[in-house]
């Protein structure tokens, strides 16, 4: 595994390469952190030249300078992040898979810069508005947050977790427990997450235009064990919207944690 970092304007993004064959990029989703995906990587290294990364301002991706983080531009950056990631790696073709709200920086990279992105895989992007009772979820997020200000992360993180209530509940409750007793670096990426994505990235309006023009590259994803629940049905909506079906990957919200294996031989058929 080559391990190395890339300078971007006012950060620098800690990024793993692993495997050889077509170029993928994972792009992680509230953790933040390429190491939430260290077994699927594993699985889909026989397949691909896969590439993993910490985005802007999460665990060894360091801030420099102050940020602009004003409505929308934070999501903006990422995307920024993500287009120089794949021009450093000099690949003229590529596939991308995010989740959660790294699937918004892909469904947002799509729509800005669709050459050369051979496939996206959007799994479970959490695009709230689409859903009928979106005000209720803002309500609740906001809740969370104001729970994480006035009372600290742990709190406001199993308020959020177990309002989810998704299929891989039993898995998320001891992540979450777990990932904040690992550490300093656990919790300063939970808190950056509670600060700029939580309520900014859920509630983004999605250029569904450009996405419609670019639907032949795109996969919305859903959990198989999640489909029909709160974190599958926002990929539902949209793939309404955009006239296209949804693809089932094995396992719920986080079936790449639950059943790697699987998770990586549907997510191999999906990227073809």
């Amino acid at each position: 595994m080559e391990m190395s970092t890339l300078e971007v304007p006012g950060a620098y993004l800690y990024y793993e390469v692993s495997g050889n064959g077509p170029l993928l990029i994972l792009v992680p989703g509230s953790n933040g952190g390429a190491d939430i995906f260290t077994e699927l990587v594993s699985a889909l290294a026989a397949y691909f030249r896969v590439v993993t990364y910490d985005r802007r301002g999460f665990s060894r991706s360091k801030l420099v300078g102050p940020q602009d983080d004003g409505e929308g531009l934070r999501l903006q950056t990422d995307v920024e992040d993500l287009r120089q990631l794949t021009e450093h790696l000099d690949d003229k073709e590529f596939s991308v898979f995010g989740t959660d709200s790294g699937a918004i920086v892909g469904l947002e990279l799509l729509a800005r810069y669709p050459d050369h992105l051979v496939k996206l895989v959007a799994h479970e992007p959490p695009v709230l508005n689409l859903l009928p009772d979106a005000s209720k979820w803002k309500t609740l997020f906001e809740e969370v947050y104001e729970t994480y200000r006035k009372e600290g992360v742990p709190k406001a993180m199993h308020l959020y977790a177990s309002s989810i209530r998704s299929a891989d509940h039993r898995l998320l409750m001891p992540y979450v427990s777990a990932r904040l007793e690992t550490g300093e670096r656990s919790w300063a990426n939970a808190a950056y997450w509670m600060e700029h994505e939580l309520r900014q990235y859920s509630f983004f309006d999605l250029d569904l235009t450009r996405l419609a023009a670019s639907s032949s590259r795109l996969v919305l994803a859903r959990g198989q064990d999640s489909k029909d629940q709160f974190t599958g049905q926002p990929a539902q909506l949209l793939a309404q919207r955009l006239g296209i079906n949804t693809q089932f990957l094995p396992g719920g919200h986080l079936g790449y944690l639950s059943n790697p294996g699987e998770f990586a031989r549907g997510l191999v058929t999906a990227c073809q």
